[in-house]
């Protein structure tokens, strides 16, 4: 029986989590931070108002014991961590990287459609969330180095729109 990934089950519980208002921070997101701390991050981060989706992974995987990329607040860093996963190979819990007007963004797998994948992500529209992603924004398909893959891809419905907000 397949069964989904530790750090996915971490991820889908911190779905909902949002960032603050205006300049207020959240707590939640600050305590991630704080918890993986600078050597992982690369840098000191202390505003939500940052780009947080790199944040989110890091988190979630060190939930399960799995090292996270240096410099994981950097969304484009994932592009190398971990092993590469062919497209037909993905299963729940792959680390997907995309390309966004003025940087990345990172997620995880949870399902495709014919033209987007289903991330559960951090940053996504200032929450934690499930978003469609065009599928020729990704430049990357990874998994935790010395896991084997437990899964195959998930057909899913379209039922929403193609995201534009990652930021």
């Amino acid at each position: 029986m397949v069964t989904e990934p530790k750090w996915l089950k971490a991820a889908g519980a911190k779905l909902g989590t949002k960032e603050a208002a205006g300049s207020a921070n959240s707590a939640t997101i600050l305590g991630w931070a704080k918890r993986l701390g600078t050597k992982i991050l690369g840098m000191v981060y202390n505003a939500d108002s940052v780009p947080w989706c790199g944040v989110f992974v890091a988190y979630c995987l060190q939930e399960d014991g799995i090292e996270p990329v240096a410099i994981a607040v950097r969304a484009t860093s994932w592009s190398t961590w971990g092993s590469a996963l062919r497209p037909e190979r993905l299963a729940p819990g792959a680390v997907l990287v995309f390309e966004r007007p003025g940087g990345g963004h990172v997620g995880f797998y949870v399902g495709e459609d014919p033209t987007a994948y289903h991330v559960l992500g951090g940053n996504q529209g200032d929450t934690v969330s499930v978003a469609r992603i065009a599928k020729d924004r990704c430049i990357a398909r990874r998994w935790p180095s010395g896991r084997p893959v437990i899964g195959k891809p998930v057909q899913l419905a379209a039922r929403k729109p193609i995201s534009t907000d990652e930021a």
